[in-house]
């Protein structure tokens, strides 16, 4: 019995029918990517100070002495959470006296001497101002998200995160029951409903739950049309579609949110507008086929087989008469369709280190990619400027790991880069303050390693683990991802304690995952597994860029051991 790629060797690399799969799941791409990075627009922080009400009938240069300045990293800026004591203040308004000559000279005759840097403060008792200058509202001045409350901006972050963490694992077992497809236009579904929704959330504590159930959609969604991508398409299209095709329309999707955002300021507006490439995908129903790797894991052979007699049709070629091999007399019957679950993932010794070094690999460079998205916010200059710099660098990226995942071992080229990011990420450290344009390109040549490595991850998982259980894996490392990129917001409260920790901590990290691919088996050029026991076998330790012939041997089938295909057409047919 010839595996899957063989049996559908006739359809060809990239007839109609390839070319129609690759265009609609891309497609349906677009709104995963331009609900991504919604958390850093949504709840951006501008500067603000304590407000003045203007019954306190100060005039304006008092009302700008009435917030004291403060040194931070060696530059004076105003502080954002207290002022001097308003009373005070309007009575020394009342007396005549000028704030500039109170900041510089004492008072005379038998009057006290008294500085404005004397003064008792207070916090901000009648609310703050914030700038307008990049955004007219966000859920952060909405809600007054800062100084005692600011504690709230990391958790609505972490909720975003969280809710990406529970709908990879439900999505996954979903998928891998139901199939790929009623998960995918569920999760988009997810995406439009619960983005519409934030639009009229009344309170933070109903934002949050409504930004829970948008990061349940946004990663479950990306999950889904990866999974779908790599088990319809073959050979170097399956590797063209994962490496670059899915990745470039994400960033653009990315690309398109900075500008929606830049041309709406109000984050209710554009909660709105996160809805829209959710409702446009709702005809790629019709056009999105669902996997027939899937179909013939649950020994659904005649679905499988209609599926591609269409696709030969669509391709203008001529189909065998017999694309699966009919099940042995003997056999039929006496065996049940292979059932799996996320304990599977854990079950025999090989998989078992398999999957927790993914998972480790998966969460340490989600640390790094958030890592550097959100440090943006701590870097001068215009933030949509820094975010499109910081998406628009994708591309490049996705070539080089498209072209890296056409030539080069999948273990090779995740150290190169990741050792890159890692790099880039402990010299950050050195140039934030003093060199802030060196920063910036430290950043996104950190994001060009951080992202190759994080984009060829999703590569190298799909081919180490199985179809059977392939969603469930995926989705299961995109769970470690997600808790990575909840701990991404916290990371950066450790500058509390130094400065330098956050960029010394992530850094290390992908130093750590460097270490752990090391011990994963190759899987560059050989075909994909389809049941558990074909997965290539792990080792203690192995060069990165060995000859090419122990890459052709590593990971290869047994000769002995029958194909999933076989095991199911000779079981449910």
């Amino acid at each position: 019995m010839q595996d899957y790629e063989e049996a559908v060797s006739f359809l060809g690399s990239w007839g109609p029918f390839q070319r129609k799969s690759f265009l609609v799941l891309c497609l349906a791409t677009v709104p995963c990517g331009y609900n991504l990075l919604s958390v850093i627009f949504l709840l951006a922080s501008p500067p603000h100070h304590c407000d003045i009400p203007a019954h306190s009938n100060l005039s304006q240069e008092w009302i700008q002495a009435s917030i004291p300045v403060q040194q931070v990293a060696g530059q004076p800026e105003r502080s954002s959470c207290s002022r001097y004591e308003l009373d005070l203040v309007r009575n020394l308004s009342a007396m005549g006296a000028s704030p500039n000559w109170m900041q510089n000279q004492s008072l005379q005759g038998s009057r006290p001497e008294v500085h404005l840097s004397q003064l008792k403060q207070e916090g901000c008792k009648d609310g703050w101002t914030y700038s307008t200058e990049y955004f007219q509202s966000t859920v952060v001045t909405e809600f007054d998200l800062v100084c005692s409350e600011q504690w709230k901006q990391p958790l609505t972050s972490l909720t975003y995160f969280l809710g990406g963490l529970v709908g990879c694992f439900v999505s996954g077992i979903i998928s891998d029951r139901i199939g790929r497809k009623p998960v995918l236009f569920g999760s988009i579904a997810v995406l439009s409903v619960f983005s519409t929704a934030m639009a009229f959330a009344p309170s933070w504590p109903v934002f949050i739950v409504f930004f829970f159930m948008l990061g349940m959609g946004q990663l479950s969604c990306y999950i889904v049309v990866f999974v779908l991508g790599t088990e319809i398409l073959v050979g170097s299209t399956r590797i063209f579609f994962s490496s670059l095709g899915m990745p470039l329309v994400y960033v653009i999707a990315m690309m398109l949110l900075t500008g929606t955002a830049y041309l709406v300021r109000s984050w209710r507006h554009l909660s709105l507008m996160m809805a829209v490439p959710g409702l446009a995908c709702i005809p790629l129903w019709w056009m999105v086929p669902e996997s027939p790797r899937w179909l013939l894991s649950q020994g659904r052979v005649q679905e499988a087989e209609l599926l591609l007699r269409s696709a030969a049709l669509k391709n203008r070629v001529e189909a065998p008469p017999v694309i699966f091999l009919p099940p042995k007399a003997e056999k039929a019957g006496s065996q049940k369709a292979e059932s799996v679950s996320f304990l599977d993932l854990l079950k025999t010794a090989n998989i078992r280190h398999i999957t927790v070094k993914l998972w480790l690999i998966w969460f340490s460079t989600s640390v790094s990619y958030y890592g550097l998205s959100f440090s943006m916010s701590t870097l001068n200059g215009n933030p949509f400027l820094n975010y499109f710099l910081l998406t628009v660098v994708e591309v490049p990226a996705y070539f080089a790991c498209y072209l890296a995942a056409r030539c080069f071992p999948r273990r090779l080229t995740l150290i190169s880069f990741s050792l890159l990011g890692a790099l880039a990420l402990l010299l950050i450290q050195v140039t934030v303050h003093s060199n802030p344009t060196l920063t910036l390109i430290l950043v996104l040549l950190g994001k060009i390693g951080v992202l190759v490595a994080n984009a060829m991850v999703y590569t190298y998982t799909g081919e180490l683990t199985p179809t059977v259980i392939r969603n469930t894996a995926m989705s299961s490392c995109a769970m470690f991802s997600r808790v990575g990129s909840s701990v991404s917001p916290y990371l950066l409260e450790t500058a509390e304690i130094n400065e330098l920790l956050p960029w010394i901590i992530a850094g290390a990290l992908s130093l750590f995952s460097v270490l752990l691919c090391i011990f994963l088996p190759e899987t560059f050029r050989q075909p994909l597994p389809d049941t558990i026991e074909q997965m290539p076998v792990t080792h203690w330790f192995a060069w990165p860029c060995g000859s090419k012939a122990a890459v052709k041997e590593e990971g290869k089938f047994s000769k002995e051991q029958p194909s999933s295909l076989e095991i199911i057409c000779t079981t449910r047919l």
